[in-house]
């Protein structure tokens, strides 16, 4: 009772004290944002960049500007790998951040002896590891600050600091229009010739999952509007960079595939979300939404928002959590995102490469773009190619192409000195293949049946000169790193599982138990597919298997 009436008599706000000068600070930072709580990431990246950190204080300023509870946006922001959240007396962090890239592709290019120069070179900076940067095709790469830096090494770095920062001049509209672009917009028909069009096309989901196009727009538009689409513009899985080369090379033809399948829907609302990692897209994408709106071929809105460093905001439902302002927590299914997506809303989410073919298949016909393919599958893909090959990089080619051909026609061949040994046909969570298996067709459904998959198309190829169990201890790092931790099954398992690949001799028989209880209990795609590379390797590679 005497509890009772001591908290009876408190008064004033609970928690950490309203600091004033915080609230000034946060006030100018965000200028005139809308205090949505939506914007709240967008309102802790703006404190970030003005400051460099965001402390405890400016948090608390942040609930009240925003109206939330104190937890929130203390929740969120710790959340996210960029943004640096700081007590309030705490030293300042150095002026500059140097993240060297530590995925599979640039380890095998050496990023951790050049972390280690770099930390030697630039004392007044901080250097820490960091995951893919979608450029693995010219690793090892590092980002000092925002300013992505490819071929890395402490010189290239250097030189980056003392140069302005260059911004990306990709195409615009006029160009584009100039090219036929807009031409399949003004054709597109109605939603059910549309769905009927890329049903015929065979067209399907280019993220990983592989589900198909119309099947998903029918699913969203069953449902009651207003209807929004997201475009997923999140890739993080190592050795993906696809969608990054598709905003750098013709954004406006991504924006044209983003309305065409907004028509299909109906949508009365486009959503981008673009990974930090790229923020030199973000000023350019920022000028060609500018640009349609001033062309007013969309009538409805269209949202550019920026994430904050989580992998697993690629999963459709955590991107979905993250643009509402909140941790990127997957959430359960059903309900489906095409039923109850963001803001509860019935919501169509597509990866960019998905919107990149949509142009081609409505003005050119589904028929031509499905005889594209080879052995028997439909179409063409991006294919995100890298490691010991000649000529490493994005490479559109027939779907069902086979890894062999890939290398061969598409790559130069190997590297001089490498001998194909392995593959990894869709990035961290593809699995591995030996090159024995080169000859299956790359696309969805070839390779489930030795326990791989095509998935984003991110190929990843690795050489005789390779470890290929070191290969696989670098991708469950990255998975333990990237694990929301939401889950128990993941957030447990790729802990173990990194811990027992460092053993000198692997336990196989618990290997193989911790998978089945990851892939059986794990909410999404990041815990279920983890351990594909290590029972691949034990399944396909055994003797690479210490």
């Amino acid at each position: 009772m005497a509890a009772d009436r001591a908290r009876r008599a408190r008064s004033g706000p609970r928690g950490a004290p309203l600091d004033a000068a915080a609230l000034t600070q946060a006030g100018e930072a965000i200028g005139d944002m809308p205090r949505r709580a939506d914007l709240l990431i967008e309102a802790l990246h703006a404190v970030q960049d003005r400051f460099g950190c965001i402390r405890h204080a400016h948090l608390r300023a942040l609930a009240e500007l925003f109206r939330l509870p104190p937890v929130v946006p203390y929740e969120t922001a710790t959340f996210y790998a960029h943004l640096d959240v700081l007590p309030d007396d705490a030293p300042a962090p150095p002026a500059l951040t140097v993240r060297v890239c530590d995925s599979l592709p640039c380890a095998m290019a050496g990023s951790a002896a050049l972390r280690d120069a770099l930390r030697a070179a630039l004392p007044e900076a901080r250097v820490i590891a960091a995951p893919c940067m979608g450029a693995c095709h010219r690793a090892p790469a590092c980002a000092a600050g925002h300013r992505l830096i490819e071929s890395a090494s402490v010189a290239a770095v250097r030189r980056a600091l003392a140069e302005p920062p260059r911004r990306a001049e990709p195409p615009g509209l006029d160009a584009y229009r100039a090219r036929g672009g807009h031409a399949a917009l003004g054709a597109a028909g109605d939603p059910d010739a549309l769905s009927a069009l890329v049903e015929r096309a065979g067209l399907r989901g280019l993220g990983g999952a592989g589900f198909p196009a119309a099947r998903k727009w029918r699913l969203t538009r069953a449902h009651p509007g207003p209807r929004h689409l997201v475009v997923n513009a999140d890739e993080g899985e190592p050795g993906t960079f696809k969608d990054r080369w598709c905003l750098e090379t013709e954004p406006h033809r991504v924006l044209e595939g983003m309305l065409i399948a907004a028509r299909a829907i109906e949508a009365e609302t486009c959503w981008i979300y673009l990974r930090d990692e790229y923020h030199h897209l973000f000023a350019p994408l920022r000028q060609a939404i500018a640009e349609l709106r001033a062309a007013g071929v969309f009538r409805g809105e269209i949202h550019l928002r920026r994430g904050a460093g989580a992998y697993v905001c690629g999963e459709e439902t955590a991107l979905i959590e993250s643009l509402e302002g909140r941790r990127g927590y997957p959430r359960h299914k059903p309900p489906f995102p095409g039923e109850r997506g963001l803001f509860g809303r019935p919501t169509l989410i597509h990866n960019v490469e998905t919107l990149w073919w949509l142009p081609e298949i409505v003005a050119g016909g589904a028929e031509a773009f499905a005889a594209q393919g080879r052995h028997g599958r439909n179409g063409r893909r991006l294919f995100s190619v890298s490691g010991r090959v000649r000529d490493p990089g994005v490479k559109d080619a027939p779907a069902g192409i086979t890894a062999r051909e890939l290398v061969e026609e598409f790559c130069g061949g190997m590297a001089e000195g490498h001998r194909f040994a392995a593959y990894l046909p869709g990035g961290a969570s593809g699995g591995i293949l030996p090159a024995a298996m080169a000859d299956l067709p790359l696309d969805f459904g070839t390779l489930e049946p030795q326990g791989c998959f095509v998935g984003s198309g991110a190929v990843i190829v690795l050489s005789d000169r390779d470890d290929l169990a070191e290969a696989a201890r670098n991708l469950l790092r990255f998975f333990r790193n990237e694990s929301c931790g939401q889950c128990t099954p993941c957030r447990v398992g790729t802990a173990k599982a990194a811990a027992l690949l460092e053993a000198p001799v692997w336990d196989r028989a618990l290997l193989t138990e911790l998978a089945a209880a990851m892939a059986d209990g794990s909410i999404c795609g990041l815990g279920q597919a983890a351990m594909n590379p290590v029972l691949s390797l034990l399944r396909h590679i055994p003797e690479a298997v210490p």
